[in-house]
């Protein structure tokens, strides 16, 4: 076990994955800072991503690495990759090959917000990112 000031100040990598052994990662663009996605990444997943240069994520539906992109051709390139300071979650900026992330079609996966002024028992949800990259139908 790492000490916490260890942890906290050694320029080693040593994510802190969780009982599954996965830690979670945050995507952003790099050209705009907008949240484009949330997932799953594990050993081997991190060290894809370090390989290729490509994002690499742990698919819990389908229960196997993922290479972003894959069927879709909507790639990731890594422009920049952090972890925070316990090491329990990864933070990375990447170029789309296309500026489309979510398999909705939309830039993100973050494409409603939830109504903080509504009844907060059956909050409600707008929203904000009506506008479709690609047509899902036509990739998938």
């Amino acid at each position: 076990m790492v000490d916490k000031k260890q942890l906290e100040e050694s320029l080693n990598f040593t994510p802190s994955f969780d009982e599954n052994g996965l830690v979670p990662c945050i995507t952003t663009s790099a050209k705009t800072g907008k949240v484009l996605m949330f997932a799953w990444m594990n050993d081997e997943a991190i060290r894809k991503t370090i390989q290729t240069g490509q994002a690499h994520y742990w698919s819990r539906s389908r229960t196997r690495l993922w290479h972003k992109g894959e069927s879709s051709g909507n790639t990731q390139k890594i422009i920049d990759m952090r972890t925070d300071c316990d090491q329990d979650c990864i933070w990375i900026s990447v170029e789309m090959s296309t500026e489309a992330s979510c398999h909705t079609g939309r830039e993100s996966c973050f494409y409603r917000k939830i109504d903080l002024e509504g009844p907060s028992d059956k909050p409600k949800m707008k929203l904000i990112d009506a506008n479709q990259i690609f047509d899902p139908q036509e990739v998938y």
